[in-house]
């Protein structure tokens, strides 16, 4: 199963998703003869949430009437504004540094998870998360190092605190796509005085500017995707393939991330967690995004997200 949230006629409503068509999720339930609230956004639908049973039930009925060829109640997706799937997460949670080859593309050494931790951050959400379809803007503060990078994006569904990675993907809703844009060279007040972590928070808040989280299509439940260590993952610009990675690669794997994160964060449902991104960055190239650039990032079973730059 996979849901989305998207605009129509200028209306906002949660759908089944294709690539092609989008069902909306009231009226498929309207024909199956059930009703479901669409108020509190996607998560009620997804693996843990309150209206899952009756989702399920309005898939399978209409699972039927695709067999059928009835598709009366069908949008064409070209034709709807496809919206970020989570728009208000509590939390919006990264990791730096989850992938050994992106690590040694930056200069790094990679550790063996044994050695080292997940290292995560956050972006502010309702003003970095950007809409498929809708632009990366490229700040005029300082434009000219503006990265790509591809990542899996795991939402929670069910709160937890304190999960082993045993149990952790049991909290899992679903999981997006997410391009974490990157300004690998912002420098505030470049006469400053240097002090010993200016060089974190240049990185750190490079990370911040607004529509540097695209997030979409949509969202694949859980458990359409029972491993999510087996994903292939490809990142193009203007056609060109800058990433080719699969999440296999992850040093630290989702579960062992929802483990480490809830051993002293209390995870909510909707918070939504990017792991981190493979080798391929335009860093590592000298290679960055311009005005007018296509960006296009694909995650095996959840879609393809596709963003111009402006």
């Amino acid at each position: 199963m996979r849901l989305c949230r998207y605009q129509y006629e200028n209306k906002i409503s949660c759908g089944f998703y294709s690539e092609d068509k989008i069902l909306p999720l009231a009226a498929a339930a309207e024909m199956a003869g059930l009703e479901l609230d669409e108020q509190g956004g996607l998560i009620p639908f997804l693996p843990g949430g309150s209206q899952r049973d009756a989702c399920l039930s309005v898939e399978k009925q209409l699972k039927q009437a695709m067999d059928e060829e009835l598709f009366p109640i069908s949008v064409m997706t070209d034709e709807v504004q496809l919206l970020v799937p989570i728009p208000t997460p509590s939390k919006l949670m990264l990791l730096a540094g989850n992938y050994s080859k992106h690590i040694e593309e930056g200069g790094g050494k990679a550790e063996e998870r044994q050695k080292t931790f997940p290292y995560v951050f956050m972006k502010p959400p309702l003003t970095t998360l950007t809409h498929p379809g809708h632009p990366v803007v490229i700040p005029e503060v300082s434009p000219d190092h503006i990265d790509w990078e591809l990542e899996l994006g795991i939402v929670i569904g069910k709160t937890c605190k304190g999960v082993s990675e045993a149990e952790a993907l049991n909290y899992v809703a679903g999981y997006t796509v997410i391009n974490d844009i990157s300004d690998r060279k912002f420098r505030p007040n470049p006469g400053r005085t240097e002090r010993e972590k200016d060089g974190f928070f240049d990185w750190l808040h490079g990370k911040w500017h607004d529509t540097f989280c695209p997030m979409g299509p949509c969202i694949t439940s859980s458990d359409e995707i029972p491993d999510p260590q087996t994903l292939k993952m490809k990142l193009s610009v203007n056609g060109n393939v800058e990433q080719d990675a699969s999440t296999a690669e992850m040093i630290f794997p989702v579960a062992a991330i929802i483990e480490f994160i809830s051993s002293y964060v209390r995870l909510e449902p909707g918070d939504v967690i990017a792991t981190g991104t493979p080798s391929g960055v335009g860093a590592s190239k000298n290679k960055f995004l311009k005005h007018g650039d296509e960006l296009k990032a694909e995650i095996e079973n959840i879609g393809v997200l596709q963003n111009p730059v402006d």
